[in-house]
């Protein structure tokens, strides 16, 4: 293998300043564009010796034939050119996002000479002001039909407003109560254009004084024996107590900014962003994103920026993000541009905007979770990953049931090991299996012991049993032919040196058949016995999806049981002590919140926990001491 690839630039033909790059193949397709504050600088990376780099950026320039860059001013310029030229051309290999352009919004058309308020999918009507995006239609259907309690305008369709001017007879929305427009004939054009502006101010500030102005009118209304009008206040009171009801105040009344929460993988990410507006939050918005190059948080922060204002929408004076990226001032440069005014890019630490952040990032965490079952539960998707799996490894046929076991252990202590099942690309939790390791030199001697055992059922020579799944609990003949079902495909958690541990115990146990691999998080490669070379599979395919997922669940549950363990280990030896019970058992765990904080306690401050007096806080204490000295020796 080259050490570099043939369309390497000279170094002194890369220019020092700032500009976009790209990479393209033989055909001239562009693969991939980027930006940097030095171009020569951020090159020089992509042309290092090829088996230093990331295996995904390997293959990118080696699939390419010619790298080409642009330079301009500054980094905000490059950062511009880098998003024209990323909507434009699409390159395969940058960030993709599978963005969520049937979000609805709450649209005005301020262009018109009677603006309407409707609910729209579309983006970039002309002179329209917009207001979201919506979780859900309803969402936002919810929230119209409150404004117009509290600023009647139209909402009748630009047909039926014509012929209604025309003839002096109201719409038909108009006759029914639910449009307030000049076709109503309630109101001309010039006070139905100021109820607009309020309608679009409240929007866009949402100030709570509207509540006491509209309960200062009513009394006063009813003071004089207009009680029309106080009728009409009193119900424009209730819309807007209603309004500001509906979503709580989680920052203080005049902060507006948008939090991103990020959550990401090898393969995908997952964005949640909060836009709050009045120190409320007024909108929520989803999306994934498939990652074809591994890249950093920081570059994921940038390209999740660019996908987030764009068609218009304006960032508000602060964004809150995980993690900023390398150019964030030219990032903070550029958002101030579409903004209009300065945009403060910065990570919350502490306080209510980090606790909002964490929110954030748990809703991301959630999506991308979601995401990617969605994924597998799909018949076709799973039913092509399958196949893509087959011709991967060479097998004969397509592996309808896959086994992957993951090893789980505390610093060598309470060694365990996990076995999920996968038929037809689907989870087969009642047949999971867990098994107790007594002692092992390492990771792959436990991988060793644990296929060693689990082959011994396919070879007809009983060993020890694993421990059955006690959320699905099996006894007797069913549970042994159960654990005695054939595997088309062993897949173990880790590199090369698990997968020849796995294959040695496949080899020893005289079974035919069974193909294996590893999947190593890492890079997620592909390992198969005896190949000096991993399978890489494309990024986007649901083939390594289904590997991840696989991978992921194994892990899961080897780490449940390890935990359920450690717990139960200590929850038994603190039983053993004279006057501890189950209930203060359980309320020691919850005051340290873990078992390593216990040991390290001193007996002050155990004797701090309720229920806990000096004495038996001497009596845990030697107790647990005595337990570590015995490990350690």
């Amino acid at each position: 293998m080259a050490d570099t690839v043939p369309y390497r630039p000279k170094a002194g033909e890369i220019p020092t300043a700032p500009g976009v790059y790209r990479f393209r193949d033989a055909d001239r397709r562009v693969l991939y564009v980027g930006k940097a504050k030095n171009l020569r600088a951020r090159l020089s990376n992509y042309f290092a010796p090829l088996h230093t780099l990331h295996e995904r950026t390997r293959r990118m320039v080696t699939s390419a034939a010619s790298v080409e860059w642009t330079v301009v001013a500054n980094d905000v310029e490059a950062l511009q050119l880098e998003i024209t030229w990323i909507n434009d051309l699409k390159p395969p290999f940058n960030v993709r996002f599978k963005d969520d352009k049937s979000y609805p919004y709450l649209v005005v058309t301020l262009a018109e000479e009677a603006p309407r308020a409707m609910v729209s999918r579309k983006r970039g009507i002309r002179g329209a002001r917009y207001f979201g995006p919506y979780p859900k239609v309803w969402a936002v259907n919810d929230t119209l039909e409150t404004m117009l309690k509290l600023f009647p305008i139209r909402t009748c369709k630009d047909s039926d407003y014509r012929r209604a001017m025309a003839t002096g007879k109201p719409c038909f929305a108009g006759q029914i109560g639910r449009c307030f427009g000049p076709c109503s004939g309630r109101v001309s054009i010039e006070e139905h254009r100021e109820n607009v502006d309020r309608f679009v101010a409240f929007m866009q500030n949402q100030d709570r004084r509207i509540i006491a102005d509209l309960e200062r009118e009513m009394r006063a209304a009813a003071a004089v024996q207009d009680y029309e009008t106080a009728a009409r206040r009193r119900d424009q009171l209730q819309a807007a107590t209603a309004f500001f009801e509906k979503s709580a105040m989680v920052l203080g009344e005049h902060v507006d900014l948008d939090v991103f929460g990020i959550d990401h993988d090898e393969l995908a990410a997952a964005v949640h962003l909060f836009v709050v507006r009045g120190g409320r939050v007024r909108g929520v918005r989803s999306w994934t994103v498939d990652k074809e190059l591994d890249v950093p948080l920081g570059e994921l922060v940038d390209s999740v920026l660019q996908n987030a204002y764009t068609d218009g929408i304006r960032p508000p004076g602060e964004v809150v993000v995980p993690e900023l990226p390398d150019d964030a001032e030219a990032v903070e440069g550029w958002l101030g541009g579409l903004a209009g005014r300065k945009v403060r890019l910065r990570v919350a630490q502490r306080g209510d905007k980090a606790a909002l952040l964490e929110t954030a990032h748990q809703n991301a965490k959630q999506e991308l979770m979601l995401a990617k079952t969605r994924r597998s539960a799909d018949f076709t998707t799973r039913s092509r990953a399958l196949e893509d799996i087959q011709e991967a490894l060479g097998m004969p046929d397509a592996p309808l049931r896959i086994e992957c076991f993951d090893v789980s252990h505390l610093s060598g202590t309470n060694i365990v090991a996990s076995m999920v099942v996968f038929e037809d690309g689907l989870p087969r939790k009642d047949e999971y299996r867990r098994f107790t390791i007594a002692s092992s030199t390492d990771d792959t001697d436990s991988l060793h012991q644990v296929l060693t055992r689990r082959l011994a059922y396919l070879a007809n020579a009983p060993a020890a049993e694993p421990e059955p799944d006690p959320a699905e609990p099996q006894s007797g003949p069913a549970a042994r032919a159960k654990f005695a079902y054939r595997p088309n495909l062993l897949v173990v958690d880790g590199g090369r040196p698990q997968v020849e541990a796995a294959w040695r115990a496949l080899r020893e146990s005289g079974v035919q058949g069974i193909s294996l691999c590893g999947i190593a998080k890492r890079l997620e490669e592909i390992w198969t016995p005896e190949s000096d070379f991993p399978v890489i599979l494309p990024r986007n395919s649901d083939a390594l999806f289904l590997f991840q997922r696989v991978r992921d669940e194994a892990h899961r549950f080897a780490i449940t049981h390890q935990r359920q363990r450690r717990k139960r280990d200590i929850g038994s030896m603190l039983g053993e002590i004279p006057g501890l019970g189950p209930a203060r058992v359980k309320e020691l765990l919850r005051h340290f919140g873990s078992v390593t904080k216990l040991r390290a306690a001193g007996v002050e401050e155990i004797a701090e926990v309720k229920g806990i007096g000096p004495t038996l806080a001497a009596a845990i204490h030697a107790r647990l001491s005595t337990k570590t000295e015995a490990r350690v020796g």
